[in-house]
């Protein structure tokens, strides 16, 4: 008897601890911001040719391999006159993060992370950006369905304005750049997920659509989709490749 109660007693201790196990672990996984449903994205602005930027972009590149992080660096093109051009940088990215600015009320300069469309911070501090992703809830108000030639957007809710889909290419690969003049001249930065592509492509109002895309000339390049309200506004879904 007293065996079969010492038994039943380390069952139910064992018992015990795999449920708190279990619930640690789904409170870990929910304070980390992503879920099994699709990571946080992370949006990082930033110019080859500015000084302030490097820790930044190194702290981007600490958690590009994250898989509850969607990281993106898009470089931009306002400081291109202090004397280096950034090679990756686009008009398009500059007008991508202006529209952030106007939607945010942020003051638009570099370096500068966008988490979900709803929350900024310079990125310049790992523990400030840690936190930040722990706090960020990805909303997944639509399915979203990525493969090679076609995205498929399902039912969902929409805003009144109705929503943009973006269809993002990325370098996953470490790209070291060699600067020669500006700010940062003499110094190599290595960079991550250095966004090469970003197309518009079409409108998403809450019914299910579906978009055809073409071949990327780089088929090393990855692949996300982001369902954002117009505007620079939330991130309403996303998926990648």
């Amino acid at each position: 008897m007293i065996r079969t109660t010492m038994r039943k007693a380390a069952w139910a201790s064992l018992a015990a601890g795999i449920a708190l196990a279990a619930a640690l672990g789904a409170w870990s996984m929910a304070g980390a911001g992503g879920t099994a449903q699709r990571p946080v994205v992370l949006e990082l602005f930033q110019s080859q040719g500015c000084s302030s930027c490097p820790p930044a972009n190194a702290n981007l590149n600490a958690i590009a391999d994250r898989p509850d992080v969607l990281a993106l660096s898009f470089g931009v093109t306002y400081w291109d006159q202090l004397g280096w051009k950034d090679t990756f940088a686009k008009q398009a990215y500059t007008d991508r993060q202006k529209a952030y600015a106007r939607g945010l009320g942020a003051q638009l300069g570099t370096p500068q992370m966008v988490i979900e469309g709803r929350d900024d911070l310079i990125g310049t501090n790992a523990r400030d950006l840690e936190l930040a992703l722990r706090r960020a809830r990805p909303a997944m108000d639509a399915t979203v369905a990525l493969t090679r030639g076609r995205v498929e957007i399902g039912a969902g809710q929409a805003p009144k304005a109705g929503a943009d889909v973006w269809l993002v290419r990325y370098d996953p690969r470490v790209q070291q750049v060699a600067i020669q003049r500006g700010e940062n001249n003499g110094k190599t930065l290595p960079h991550r997920d250095v966004v090469r592509e970003l197309t518009r492509l079409g409108a998403w109002n809450g019914a299910p659509v579906a978009f055809t895309t073409s071949t990327p000339a780089d088929p090393a390049l990855r692949a996300a989709v982001l369902v954002q309200a117009k505007n620079g506004g939330p991130i309403l879904a996303a998926a990648r490749l």
